[in-house]
């Protein structure tokens, strides 16, 4: 794993590089773009050339050797088949709204005069989603050897947010990552780029060896791969902003860069947390939550000079090849300035009647989203003002009250100082894990390094906290830019991730390794297993015992469930998954029968002693 100070070295090294020999570093960092798709390649023609092979080997020896042969010959077939799955990622279309031929034409047609302008590829669809943002999404066709469907991604806030011209900027701006022209070279590394990304995350979640092993390289390519394109992948940004300047005009180009960073601060400022304010006083999520965001972002907001000033001020880093406002400002020319909101926005001028109904669509689905956690918010709210007055009016509190109280009060009066509330509650439950977590967290957003004690004692009193303190400890080193705090907490959060991935492995099967012991259960939650047996009508006994999980010894348990089937079934695959439905644990289980798993079955009776469950 590359640290974060060998990645800022490595950066900083090729940026000189890059400087000194442009046409030097574009070779190194197509050969190494093409390693990528070697082993990609390689891996399918072993795979393929071992099973092909085989047999044009043994046929030319002797066809009576090939069928004496047949089962050896299964060998290399299984493992092509194995090699084959393991890198048969589907990758999908971008989520949201495709136009269909002829929908908002005005669009369209504004879209394609942009393509041409800027001698991007032509595109596969235009997808509307629900983010403040557009995106060049690039879908690569049997993982990028065949080339990719290119794809325009427009924000419905973003278009909201923008007028006309402004949002031809940003359009032009993403078809400039697309390498039109002299930028062909810069496209293709941007596509590669994102490919290798989610290649990784859709093989982190195979859990065959084959996948592991791809898995494997890929967390050393693809960090390195985005380190070294990382000086290129920067500058691509720089051309794409001078693409939307060559088209739309640097003013406004400008323009639109400040009020994308703007409108994005205000959501996150602003309307999400007004969204919050009022799931406290309203029973249901409001109806046209995306109509009340475009008026939000329409209007003038006194803060946004502010905001424009604090986004001016951010250094450049090495986590975003994105260059700051300023950097991009004055690349392009441009003086920073707080640009007046829209007279027409883009989606009033382009979207046509389109509009109403994507508004509508969009708040629909975000209100299924949330509908049952705002109602749960909604009436958790009362019963925490509730309670809240009775532990105000109580003569005393006990230590876990205290905790409570404090609790109650940062979360219902954020005027107090939550600070001092909970030192005041922690001199009665010193120990307690959560003030400790929130006294931690409180002085790290003040920049106080004594939160970090506060957040590693959380640790010791509650050790399955830890994946989210080290977040929040990852989070402070990087703002404060300590990197060898960071690298001492990024360690540890890998060898966290790799607890958890073998413990979700653990999770996902029976085998010979396996070690059992008895389960533990309380009469209750055994009673409501015998009644789910019961209820499926399939299961004549059943065995229960917990796997031990040496790799995750503090998380939720895991039980095995032995069950012998009532009668012989050609649907015994329903009858297990019968048997899953109707169970419940408290913790994760799996659910399987003795035949394919003799001794494995051995062990679980011998934990669980007799059955748990007759029928």
């Amino acid at each position: 794993m590359m640290t974060v100070r060998e990645r800022r070295a490595l950066v900083a090294r090729l940026e000189d590089e890059a400087k000194a020999s442009p046409r030097a570093y574009r070779i190194r960092l197509a050969l190494l773009a093409g390693l990528g798709f070697a082993v990609l390649g390689g891996a399918v023609l072993l795979a393929l050339g071992m099973s092909v092979g085989l047999v044009l080997v043994l046929l030319a020896i002797s066809p009576i050797l090939l069928l004496k042969l047949a089962k050896v010959i299964w060998i290399p077939i299984a493992f092509g088949w194995m090699v084959l799955r393991a890198l048969w990622v589907r990758f999908e279309p971008p989520a949201g709204h495709r136009l269909a031929p002829g929908e908002a034409p005005r669009l369209q047609d504004e879209v394609e005069r942009l393509r041409v302008a800027a001698g991007a590829p032509k595109l596969a669809g235009i997808v509307i989603d629900d983010e403040l943002n557009a995106a060049a999404a690039s879908v690569p066709r049997a993982l990028g050897l065949l080339g990719h469907r290119h794809y325009l991604v427009l924000g419905l806030p973003m278009m909201q947010l923008l007028d006309r011209e402004q949002f031809a900027s940003v359009v032009a701006h993403e078809f400039g990552h697309f390498g039109g022209g002299h930028g062909r070279f810069t496209g293709w590394i941007y596509r590669v780029r994102s490919s290798w990304y989610r290649l990784l995350d859709a093989l982190s979640g195979r859990g065959s060896w084959t996948g592991r092993v791809f898995s494997r390289f890929f967390d050393w390519y693809a960090p390195y791969f985005d380190a070294y394109s990382f000086v290129l992948a920067r500058g691509n940004e720089y051309q794409a902003d001078a693409t939307a300047a060559r088209i739309a005009g640097a003013e406004v180009a400008g323009q639109a860069l400040v009020r994308v960073n703007v409108g994005a601060a205000r959501l996150q400022q602003d309307f999400w947390p007004g969204v919050l304010e009022a799931n406290r006083g309203r029973p249901e999520p409001p109806a046209l939550l995306y109509r009340d965001m475009a008026a939000s972002l329409r209007q003038a907001h006194a803060d946004d000079g502010a905001r424009i000033a604090l986004q001016l001020a951010a250094s450049p880093g090495i986590e975003d090849t994105h260059p700051t406002l300023a950097q991009r400002l004055e690349a392009l020319g441009v003086a920073p300035a707080e640009p007046p909101p829209p007279q027409e926005s883009a989606a009033d001028a382009l979207l046509g009647t389109l509009l109403p109904e994507l508004e509508q669509q969009f708040s629909a689905q975000w209100r299924e989203r949330v509908d049952q956690g705002w109602r749960e918010r909604h009436r958790q709210h009362a019963a925490d003002v509730e309670r809240l007055g009775e532990l105000e009016l109580a003569d005393t509190r006990t230590p876990e009250e205290v905790v409570e109280h404090a609790r109650l009060v940062e979360l219902l009066h954020p005027e107090v100082d939550a600070l001092a509330l909970y030192r005041r509650a922690a001199t009665v439950a010193p120990d307690h894990p959560f003030l400790q977590y929130r006294i931690g967290t409180l002085l790290l957003a003040r920049d106080d390094r004594d939160g970090i004690a506060h957040l590693r004692r959380v640790i010791a009193l509650d050790p399955a906290s830890e994946g989210d303190v080290l977040l929040e400890l990852a989070a402070f080193h990087s703002r404060v830019g300590n990197d060898e705090a960071l690298e001492v907490v990024e360690v540890q959060l890998a060898r966290l991730r790799s607890r958890m991935e073998a413990s979700s492995r653990a999770r996902a099967a029976v085998s010979r390794g396996d070690r059992f012991e008895p389960h533990g259960l309380s009469a209750d939650a055994l009673d409501a297993v015998r009644d789910a047996l019961d209820s499926t009508g399939c299961v004549a006994k059943a065995w229960i015992a917990r796997k031990v999980l040496a790799d995750d010894p503090h998380g939720t348990p895991h039980y095995a469930v032995l069950v012998a089937l009532r009668r012989f079934s050609w649907s015994q695959d329903s009858a297990l998954q019968k048997v899953v439905d109707a169970l419940e644990l408290p913790g994760s289980f799996i659910v399987f029968t003795a035949p394919n798993q003799r001794a494995i079955a051995r062990r679980v009776r011998k934990a669980a002693g007799s059955p748990d469950f007759v029928r």
